[in-house]
């Protein structure tokens, strides 16, 4: 029986474009975020059996977009898919945190472990990856054999695949999810999860690329 997953970062907002730590803070898409999501809806064509969003709302906009073509299915929300808790560092660029809180910030991009937190409900990035990968993998659970679109944070969803995946925390730090990128994920027989793709921006037109 094949399970595949496709997780989806939302759309770009203003802070994403500014380079800031969004995490639980509420900010919409931006009209470049809404014309990323158009993009993709376009290139999923409503191929998909089930739609879970977080809760924040840049990424239900994202999910709703994605579901115009898919009238018979609407997005459910699930709590465990919002965005980290980035606590005192959320509203602040990387080079504004670095200059802080420079410590916390070594040990954070350092840490193999646990990447611990400032002043966040989660703690650590080890507490949101068990809660990412944990939430996503009962949706594959719950849907064996189908096909269920995930749309959520590029933070939440770079956890989630560490925990999947067993990766070590300062994986964290490997890699980039683009605005509205696409992750597939199978889980077949072996009912291991493997990896089929990582980071799919191939639907957007190269203006609506987002920035590393």
């Amino acid at each position: 029986m094949k399970t595949e997953l496709i997780l989806v970062r939302h759309g770009e907002t203003d802070w994403n474009k500014e380079g800031k730590f969004q995490g639980s803070t509420e900010i919409d898409l931006s009209q470049e975020g809404i014309i990323q999501a158009q993009f993709l809806k376009d290139a999923f064509k409503g191929n998909f059996d089930y739609v879970y969003t977080s809760p924040l709302r840049r990424a239900r906009q994202t999910a709703e977009i994605l579901c115009q073509d898919a009238k018979d299915r609407n997005p459910a929300a699930v709590p465990d898919l919002r965005e980290i808790n980035f606590g005192a560092w959320e509203g602040l660029t990387i080079t504004q945190i670095r200059e802080q809180y420079p410590s916390e910030y070594l040990s954070w991009r350092s840490d193999e472990g646990q990447g611990n937190l400032v002043d966040s409900d989660d703690l650590s990035l080890r507490s949101a990856a068990d809660r990412g990968a944990g939430a996503i993998l009962k949706l594959a659970e719950k849907h064996a054999g189908k096909k269920i679109l995930v749309v959520a944070h590029g933070g939440i969803l770079k956890a989630a695949l560490i925990g999947i995946f067993e990766w070590k925390m300062s994986m964290y730090h490997r890699f980039f999810l683009g605005n509205t990128s696409v992750t597939r994920i199978f889980i077949g027989n072996s009912q291991l999860p493997i990896l089929l793709t990582l980071n799919d921006t191939s639907h957007l037109q190269e203006e609506y690329y987002p920035p590393f």
